[in-house]
Order: structure tokens, then C-alpha cells, then sequence
């Protein structure tokens, strides 16, 4: 008995199948091998075709399938895990309209400031938990306001991972999580906001049936069976933004646990039992996977746009030939504090935590006769370790005191030289585990379909692969307030 898990990420998709029974991992694969382009027809733009997605999707699955190590008829259930906050509009017979606003387009920032200046923002912040912001409510704001005539053919808003639900099976559904993300959700009342809907202007009939998280999403239709070589009819089980995704497959579930990761984004993202949020929406706060109205469970997340995407903008600048593990090894070189350089990572779109600015990448202080590639790419890495520290520092002014983050051993933690810096600045240990958002997926999928009774049975076999603790923070704090001074003086 198998369980597939599917991760729409903004660089490629991955897919993993995983045996129910002990919860390894029996293969895993990513597709396309190169990374998925981001559309930016205007700066502050961005944005990806749905149809891209759902094509790489179903080469992943053929892809694993090909791998013959396991039978793809037993798999039982699905998942899909996504990048957040995107918005995709299909018409009454299911048809893309337009390519995907995706989560780093800052476009709709106007219209959000405007919905939280009008709806009242202490309401806003009570009642979303957020500022309609830069999210999917204000993007489909935007489209109704610019593309008038596209947005009268729209039936149906979704996520991406909604989408693709619907690509398998034909049905659209969507969760209170993912309406909380998109922020059209009213955590007070209970019920799709009024509020939002009534500002912007916003017909409600456009939100898809709302389902809990886990539970069945529909049933993959026979012709998609057929095309993928699964078994007709087995259900979408598990529907789940990335982040909140990446904090289930690390067990954080609990009030208090609290995940990281360092992908094209980078996120800290803590667990609440409380209706909490930031006064200047900094961060943010969602339903959490395991969200009801029983045991409101929910996700602080703190988001930084540019961590993953600015070490590859240096790699291909500054070292395209290199791979990624050459690049650390090459960063090691160089010591604590990068002879001087300092890197502010922030060029991929506006930054939430900076209030919705935009100050741009930013490489300070080369000397041509002092730097060499080790020192630039030491630089980044660190410029992105104390972009964490000062969004947990915001996350501890709104009362998380995390004791123990958790990360998977990937993307930017599987530099060791990325992995101590983020200890060190910010003062916190790491545990890191093997750690995928396909895997992730494939296990939610098994909740969903009641393989597992309950979400802690299904990661009974995670490990700890290493424990990191602070070694060097006394050697980092002026560092690091060097770096927050020249981002202050940035922000002005």
C-alpha cells in the first residue's frame, strides 16, 4: 500500500511515493531538471503557467512510475502540497484564463493597503489575522480591476494546489487553511469574509466548496488513471500550502514547535494555539494543517522573498559552472564575516516583514583587491542567515520563543557553513532531518485517507540526522548589527 505525494514548487515539481507501512520514502524525483522560469512582464511581476505545473506533474509521476520500485495500481491516496498564495481563475468548463499571480508578485500591494485602510485595519487584523496585503484576495482584486473582461468569465478562484486537485479528478475544492492564506478567510465568524468580498467587489459564488484539509478532494478520473498508469478512482486525500506542508512533515503540529526552511523563499514558521497576529503584519498567521474549530491550531509564518533565489542569482553570476556543494565548500574559505562584505537579500519582490518594501538586492563593501568568490558567496550566505534573525525577531515580539527549530537536511541547510551561521545569529539549536515536501504530501495523504489515525502515528520513524548548537554567536552579534544598520538605513 502506497501513498503519493506531489510538491508544486516554484522551481519544479517533485513527487514521491511512500510504503504506508514503515513511511520510507521509496523513491523520489523532480521535473523538469532545470528551473521552472518566472514570467516578469513588468518589475515587481511574477507569475507561471498552471498548465506548466500540471504538465510537469503528471512527467514527474511518469517519471517515478519508470523507476519500477514499487506498483504504481497499489498507490491509495494523494497529496498535494503547493506554493502558497498564487491565484488561479478557470471558467465554467475548467479553462486557465491567464497564467498564475504567484505568491512573489507585489502588484496588489495598493489594493491590499486600501481594502486594510478601508475595512479598518485593528478589524483586519482581528478578524483575518492579517492585512489583505499582497495575497490572493487582493491579486483577484487586481485582475477584476485591470482585466475586466477576463475576470467576467471566471467561475471558480483557486490555489495552485487546488488546481491541480482539480486536473486529477475534475472537482474543485478548496479548505479553510488555503481560504486563510489567500486571506478571504473571517477566523471570528467562522465563515468566508464579507468583508474582503464586499470592499473588492467580490462575488462569493467564485470560492470553490470548502472541504477539511484532510479529507477527500475528489477521485482520479479514468482517463488521468489511465494516462499515469494509476489505479481509477483513488482519492485526493491532502491538500496543503508548502510551508504549512514543510511544518507537518517536521511533526510540528504542537503550540510552541517551530520549523524552518531555506528554499527560493526562506520561512520561519511557528505553531499557536491562539488567534494571534502582528499589528504591522509582518508576519503572518493561517489555520495550520491540523486546524478546526475545536482546536484552533494555527501557523505564524514569517516569510523572506528573496534567500534560496539570491544564492542562485550569485552562483549564476558569479560561478555558473559550479555546483551547489562546490559553492559551500568555496564559501567555507572564507571567514566569520566575509572580510567586510555585506549582502542584503531582498530583490525578489516586496518583503513583508520590511512593511511591504522593496529595497532591492543589495552586495555592500567589495574591495577589488581584498574579495574572491569565497568571500561574495560567504557574504550571501550570511546576508541570508541574518535576514532570519531579524524576522524571528519579530516573530519573538508577537511571543514566540522557540527553543528548537526544525529543518530538513535540503536546499540551503545542506550547507554546513548556512546551517551553524543561522544557529549562531540567531541563538536557537536546529534539528535537522531528512526532510521532503513531496514525502511530506504523500504522508498527509495517508491521514487524509485514515492510513494513519492520526498525524503523529504517521511520522513515528522521524529522526533526528544532526543537532546544532550555537558556537560562534558572540562573534556574529556586531555583525550582524552592522547588517540591520545598512538595512535600516536601506528602509528610510
Amino acid at each position: 500500500m502506497y501513498l503519493l505525494g506531489i510538491d508544486i514548487g516554484t522551481s519544479s515539481i517533485k513527487a514521491s511515493v511512500v510504503d504506508a507501512v514503515t513511511q520510507k520514502c521509496l523513491a523520489t524525483v523532480q521535473y523538469p531538471d532545470i528551473e521552472t522560469e518566472i514570467k516578469s512582464i513588468k518589475p515587481g511581476w511574477a507569475e507561471q503557467s498552471p498548465m506548466d505545473w500540471w504538465r510537469n506533474a503528471q512527467q514527474a509521476i511518469l517519471k517515478l512510475n519508470a523507476l519500477e520500485l514499487f506498483n504504481p495500481k497499489e498507490i491509495v491516496a494523494i497529496g498535494i502540497a503547493y506554493q502558497m498564495h498564487g491565484l488561479v481563475v478557470v471558467d465554467k468548463e475548467q479553462n486557465v484564463l491567464r497564467d498564475s499571480i504567484i505568491w512573489c508578485d507585489s502588484r496588489a500591494v495598493e489594493s491590499g493597503e486600501a481594502a486594510f485602510d478601508a475595512i479598518g485595519q485593528e478589524k483586519c487584523l482581528h478578524n483575518l489575522l492579517n492585512s489583505p496585503g499582497n495575497f490572493t484576495a487582493s491579486k483577484l482584486a487586481w485582475v477584476k480591476n485591470n482585466e475586466p473582461e477576463l475576470y467576467s468569465k471566471i467561475d471558480k478562484i483557486m490555489l495552485p494546489g487546488d488546481f491541480i486537485a482539480m486536473k486529477f479528478t475534475g472537482e474543485i475544492t478548496t479548505s479553510v487553511a488555503a481560504l486563510s492564506e489567500g486571506v478571504f478567510w473571517d477566523f471570528r465568524k467562522n465563515e468566508v469574509s464579507k468583508d474582503v468580498l464586499n470592499f473588492y467587489g467580490l462575488d462569493e459564488s467564485l470560492i470553490p466548496d470548502i472541504k477539511p484539509l484532510f479529507s477527500e478532494h475528489g477521485h482520479l478520473s479514468p482517463g488521468i488513471a489511465r494516462l499515469l498508469g494509476l489505479k481509477e478512482g483513488i482519492p485526493v486525500t491532502y491538500k496543503s500550502g508548502d510551508q504549512p506542508n514543510n511544518a507537518l512533515s517536521l511533526n510540528v503540529l504542537k503550540p510552541g514547535e517551530v520549523a524552518a526552511t531555506a528554499g527560493t523563499s526562506g520561512v520561519i514558521y511557528g505553531v499557536s494555539d491562539e488567534l494571534t497576529y502582528d499589528q504591522q503584519s509582518r508576519v503572518n498567521t493561517f489555520a495550520h494543517v491540523n486546524y478546526s474549530n475545536d482546536a484552533k491550531r494555527t501557523g505564524v509564518l514569517l516569510c523572506i522573498n528573496g534567500t534560496g533565489s539570491m544564492y542562485r542569482w550569485a552562483k549564476y553570476n558569479f560561478a555558473p559552472n559550479l555546483s551547489y556543494s562546490e559553492l559551500n565548500q568555496l564559501a567555507a574559505l572564507s571567514p566569520i564575516g566575509s572580510k567586510g562584505i555585506r549582502v542584503l537579500p531582498f530583490g525578489n519582490g516586496a518583503e513583508r516583514m520590511l512593511n511591504n518594501k522593496y529595497t532591492g538586492a543589495q552586495l555592500l563593501g567589495v574591495d577589488l583587491n581584498l574579495h574572491n568568490q569565497s568571500d561574495i558567496f560567504r557574504s550571501v550566505q550570511e546576508g541570508i542567515a541574518f535576514s532570519f534573525r531579524y524576522g524571528l525577531d519579530i516573530l519573538r515580539e508577537n511571543g514566540m520563543q522557540p527553543k528548537v527549530i526544525r529543518a530538513g537536511m535540503a536546499n540551503l541547510f545542506l550547507s554546513d557553513l548556512f546551517a551553524q551561521a543561522f544557529v549562531d545569529v540567531t541563538g536557537v539549536p536546529v534539528e535537522l532531518y531528512e526532510n521532503d515536501g513531496s514525502v511530506g504530501a504523500a504522508l498527509g495523504a495517508g491521514i487524509g485517507a485514515g492510513v494513519f489515525k492520526t498525524a503523529e502515528e504517521a511520522f513515528a520513524e522521524h529522526k533526528v540526522l544532526r543537532y546544532l548548537e550555537p558556537k560562534n554567536s558572540n562573534d556574529y552579534e556586531p555583525l550582524y548589527g552592522d547588517w540591520k544598520n545598512i538595512l535600516i538605513k536601506a528602509l528610510k
